[in-house]
């Protein structure tokens, strides 16, 4: 099993300005291409998609294939919300021993544990005497081609 760190590094919010694109009124045809429509819905504006608390949220880039399963790619920049409660089946990022990780979290009565999205890396259980702390949740990963 892979084991290996899987933050590169966390970045601060620094929301100045709007960052307002055009959202069309039809979407995009995936199998073949549909005529396209000159119709502008609304505006959509980034940070309001993206950042839901603005003093909550900052920014964390992937390192590694730990969750790729989960579509969350070596270099992905993540979104993360300190706001929001960590729940059983969410992505967070976790401080375990000592070492910042993104991972699936699964609660149950008798155990809590973090799991990755790629077979090839084992869940990190936690034991007793092992420090833990949920930094936050994910809430968006921005993916470039």
């Amino acid at each position: 099993m892979k084991t290996s760190p899987s933050i590169a590094a966390v970045y601060g919010l620094e929301q100045k300005k709007k960052c307002i694109r055009p959202l069309l009124l039809s979407g995009v045809a995936a199998g073949f291409p549909s005529p396209a429509d000159d119709y502008i819905d609304q505006r959509l504006d980034l940070n309001e998609l993206l950042i839901h608390h603005p003093a909550a949220t900052f920014f964390i880039r992937v390192a590694g294939d730990s969750m790729i399963g989960a579509g969350i790619h070596h270099d992905d920049i993540l979104v993360v919300d300190r706001s929001l409660t960590a729940t059983h089946g969410k992505i967070v990022i976790a401080i375990l021993d000592g070492e910042l990780t993104v991972k699936r979290l699964h609660k149950s009565a008798k155990s809590c544990r973090l799991e990755a999205e790629n077979p090839d890396y084992p869940a990190l259980t936690m034991q007793e005497g092992s420090e833990c702390e949920i930094w936050g949740v994910v809430t968006s990963v921005i993916h470039q081609f």
